[in-house]
């Protein structure tokens, strides 16, 4: 596993629980849980026979490039996370969420760990959301290193009567993401790097994510929701697009419906938590993108990666 080992020491505040999504993935994922615990192995097979593909050889042998492609990436980060989530009780002493949280894919495993989707219903979902996303539209991505939002926000602002371009991602105090028309990207990424930005990394992506150019798939996979049932949530949770927590199914379904089109709130998410009391973060699946981000977003706050 590629986890640092924790121990819990009885003095912690209320704990959060946050998922990744795409981009977290990794060749042989979950190959080791599968093979240490019969728990896990039950949960990949019955993903197996839910989506009637070899989910588990995808995640466990899948090439690089074939794990990377959005329709496999999110049910294999899903499912990654998701049995993390299942291990937690087994392993760490039935430890809980007080309050879970998700970045962008990984909102579906927070809805997940906190009840509001079967296991069943989001794995469907996150299929479809992969398929969808894999149709490539005219659009992409980058990541603005080293300059404050605001500042990406005004740049943006001024070009948006040329074409499509808004933020897509508000991923730390020095890290936006912004998505739209590619002609659009490389003209803010030299505008954005004579203003002072460190660096504007191209993200390798197959369209332009939390934009408008997503419409069509925006209209799709909300018919899919409409007709997925949502169960009250067993902790309250805060979802992307608004940044605030919730306990309500209705607002919960109606961010989960504006989170394709709309931009990742991480930041706001966080600071939101902690002011709910928390003081432990603890990231449940593969990576550790999100330590880092909540790192430098809250730097005296605790963060964790477990050890299954």
């Amino acid at each position: 596993m590629r986890y640092a080992k924790f121990l819990f020491n009885g003095d912690m505040g209320r704990i959060a629980f946050v998922f990744p999504g795409q981009g977290s993935q990794f060749a042989g994922m979950g190959k080791d849980l599968y093979a240490k615990y019969p728990k896990i192995r039950t949960l990949y097979d019955k993903a197996n026979e839910i989506l009637g593909i070899n989910i588990r050889d995808i995640s466990f042998s899948g090439s690089d490039i074939e794990i990377t492609e959005s329709r496999n990436a999110q049910p294999c980060i899903f499912l990654y996370s998701a049995a993390c989530y299942d291990l937690m009780e087994q392993v760490h002493l039935g430890t809980k969420p007080d309050v879970v949280a998700g970045h962008s894919l990984g909102e579906y495993s927070a809805l997940f760990a906190a009840g509001v989707l079967e296991f069943d219903d989001a794995l469907h979902l996150v299929r479809f959301r992969g398929e969808l996303m894999s149709q490539t539209n005219p659009g992409t991505m980058a990541a603005v290193i080293g300059i404050e939002a605001g500042e990406v926000e005004r740049i943006i602002t001024e070009l948006k009567s040329e074409g499509i371009i808004t933020a897509a991602n508000y991923n730390s105090p020095a890290q936006t993401v912004i998505s739209g028309a590619p002609e659009m990207i490389a003209k803010a990424s030299e505008i954005l790097k004579s203003q002072g930005a460190k660096r504007v990394i191209q993200l390798n992506v197959s369209g332009a994510f939390h934009s408008p150019l997503m419409e069509q798939a925006f209209n799709k996979f909300k018919l899919v929701l409409s007709k997925t049932d949502f169960k009250p949530p067993s902790v309250p949770i805060v979802p992307n697009a608004t940044g605030k927590l919730t306990s309500s199914i209705a607002e919960i379904k109606e961010a989960l419906e504006r989170q394709i089109l709309s931009p990742v709130r991480w930041v706001e998410s966080i600071k939101t938590m902690i002011e709910f009391g928390v003081d432990t973060f603890i990231e449940l699946g593969p990576g550790k993108v999100l330590s880092g981000l909540i790192k430098q977003i809250a730097p005296d706050v605790k963060i964790i990666k477990q050890e299954l």
